[in-house]
Formats: C-alpha cells, sequence, structure tokens
C-alpha cells in the first residue's frame, strides 16, 4: 500500500498527458540474458514484471498515452511493447532520448510541462531534469534521485511502473474507477 505521505500533487497529476518509460531498470530489473541460437544468431531475455504491464494499460486506459524510450535495442523490448499496446517504443542505441521524446511532444503539440518520466540511470537525466513529473525507482543511481519529485518504494522490474501508475492515477481521482472497471469487466459471463 503507497504511503500517503508521498503522494503525487493533484495538480500536477491533472496534467500529465505523456508518460515516458525507460526499460532497463526501469520496466526490467536491469539484467539481461543472452546468448546465441545455432549459427551464431544472438538471442536475447529481459524479465518484464506482469503488474508494471497492467499498470500502462490502466495510464493508458485513463486517457494517458505511454512511450517506451531505451537507450539499447531490444527484440524483446519491442515483443513487450507491443504486448502492451504501446505504439511510441523508440530504442536508440546511443541512448539520445532526449531528441526523441521533443518530437513526440512537438508532433502532439504537447509541452515538458504535460510529461512524467520514470527513470534510473544517467541517460534518463536529459529527460528527468525538464518534466513535470520525474520520477526515479528505487534502484536508480543517486543523480536520478536527486532530480525526481516522487520515488517508488521498490525496485524498477519488481512493480516500479504500477506504483507509480496507482499514484498518479489515485492523485487524479481515476484509479477506484478504472479498478472496478476493470473487475466488473472480469466478472460477467
Amino acid at each position: 500500500m503507497p504511503d500517503p505521505s508521498r503522494d503525487i500533487d493533484p495538480k500536477v497529476a491533472g496534467s500529465i498527458r505523456l508518460v515516458v518509460l525507460d526499460v532497463d531498470g526501469v520496466l526490467t530489473d536491469g539484467g539481461v540474458y543472452v546468448g546465441a541460437r545455432p549459427g551464431d544468431a544472438a538471442l536475447e531475455f529481459k524479465r518484464f514484471d506482469i503488474q508494471d504491464g497492467l499498470g500502462v494499460k490502466m495510464l493508458r486506459w485513463a486517457g494517458i498515452e505511454v512511450a517506451i524510450v531505451s537507450g539499447r535495442v531490444s527484440e524483446a523490448t519491442a515483443l513487450r511493447a507491443k504486448e502492451l499496446g504501446v505504439d511510441e517504443c523508440h530504442q536508440d542505441p546511443g541512448a539520445k532520448k532526449l531528441p526523441i521524446v521533443q518530437k513526440m511532444l512537438d508532433d502532439r503539440g504537447l509541452g515538458w510541462d504535460a510529461t512524467a518520466m520514470v527513470g534510473d540511470d544517467l541517460a534518463d537525466l536529459p529527460i528527468l531534469e525538464r518534466v513535470a513529473l520525474p520520477v526515479a525507482v528505487a534502484n536508480a543511481v543517486p543523480e536520478v534521485h536527486a532530480v525526481s519529485s516522487w520515488t517508488t518504494g521498490v525496485p524498477g522490474g519488481r512493480g516500479a511502473v504500477r506504483e507509480f501508475a496507482r499514484a498518479l492515477l489515485t492523485a487524479r481521482g481515476e484509479w477506484d474507477g478504472l479498478v472496478r472497471e476493470y473487475c466488473d469487466a472480469r466478472s460477467k459471463e
């Protein structure tokens, strides 16, 4: 259960139209399983938390766009984004995330004041320093914690995105209704 002393400001929460998520260390625990298929074709696996997935879907149901922006190119990330219905999945091997997010904002006519980001590492800092709601996962590096206005109680890959989604949607007054709709839809024969 989230600590009420850590509530997100409802005014800030109400302004959020886009949530940007890092992948490694946020949607995953940061571990990467690497191997090879016969013929030396690379094979990579990542572990994603199932509760984070529902948190992403609930943000989308509330009308908040969700984008995945990673500094590592991975087929596993693209597959997870597709599974969650996240159309904006950007993977830049140089971890140049700021131009990607700026273009998304420009394309939508949004400003940084309508954006939140959940991050954990140095490549996330240029965005976290600009967004209205910078969020660090519990296992983030000190520099990310220093610029964040909200921190999850759990580490990335262990339900941190779901915890954030719940806090954001609670601050907007939408969480309980979304939970009820979700449960009602699964209670019908």
